[in-house]
């Protein structure tokens, strides 16, 4: 069974780029009076605290979304911040919502939800925390369900890839998978994330392999990646990265207007 858990990084300065984005995506497709399916394959537990002693060993939230918050980033009409201000609301003021909990702030009724956790402790609080939106819960691995969950119905929808990467397989793998989604569901929005390593981290030229390989399956994806300090001395993320294909309307003004906030840095 995989370790990774993400309280250990929940809010850091990757999950406000990741996050950003999906939900200025998720409030285009919303605005049409369409249902649409979300899917997540590594949806995590959903609901995370700032405070939790987790958090607070690395401090990658202070250095996030709590510093961002403060110098202002996001307008509070801003989608992010709408979905924000609803968790904090319904949980406490350090509450912070993984991807599965932003999205079901920014959904409607009408639209499907199906989320997959592998871990059990992390599925049984994805539960818990995502009871009062509902879902389609699937404690299997992610990127078969991928496929398997492709397309979906409705089939309009977008389909967030998220995983920890503690399989280094996964950067050769995901091109491919990607691919073969896509030959299924080419009406779906597919959105990969992935962590930029520092050029000492093994694995950096995998990370870049896959990404360029991305580019020559898709010569139409959109892929935008933003560079930050690292979250403390030696940490080999310095980076995050979104590629996207099918990005809906609106999604290169807001990367662009990331890129220059995340420079400011």
């Amino acid at each position: 069974m995989l370790s990774y858990q993400h309280i250990y990084h929940a809010g850091n300065l990757a999950d406000v780029h990741k996050h950003a984005l999906m939900a200025v995506m998720l409030d285009y497709l919303t605005r049409k009076d369409k249902p649409l399916s979300y899917i997540e394959t590594h949806a995590g537990r959903g609901l995370y605290q700032l405070d939790a002693a987790e958090a607070l060993k690395t401090g990658e939230a202070a250095q996030g979304i709590e510093k961002v918050r403060g110098l202002g980033w996001f307008a509070p009409d801003h989608p992010y911040m709408r979905a924000l201000d609803a968790v904090t609301a319904a949980h406490g003021p350090r509450a912070y919502p993984g991807s599965p909990l932003l999205a079901a702030n920014l959904l409607r009724p009408v639209d499907a939800i199906h989320l997959c956790e592998l871990h059990p402790r992390e599925f049984a609080a994805l539960r818990e925390a995502m009871a009062p939106h509902g879902g389609i819960f699937h404690q299997k691995d992610g990127l078969q369900m991928a496929l398997a969950l492709a397309p979906p119905t409705p089939r309009r929808g977008i389909m967030l890839i998220d995983p920890s990467y503690e399989v280094k397989s996964d950067y050769e793998a995901l091109p491919r998978l990607i691919s073969q989604v896509a030959r299924k569901w080419n009406v779906g929005v597919i959105a990969l994330w992935y962590p930029i390593l520092a050029a000492h981290v093994p694995i950096a030229r995998t990370q870049v392999a896959m990404v360029r390989a991305l580019r020559e399956m898709h010569p139409d994806i959109f892929i935008h990646e933003v560079r930050f300090p690292p979250a403390r001395e030696g940490h080999g993320m310095v980076g995050s990265g979104m590629a996207i294909l099918n990005a809906p309307w609106g999604i290169e003004g807001e990367a662009q207007r990331l890129s220059k906030l995340y420079a400011a840095l």
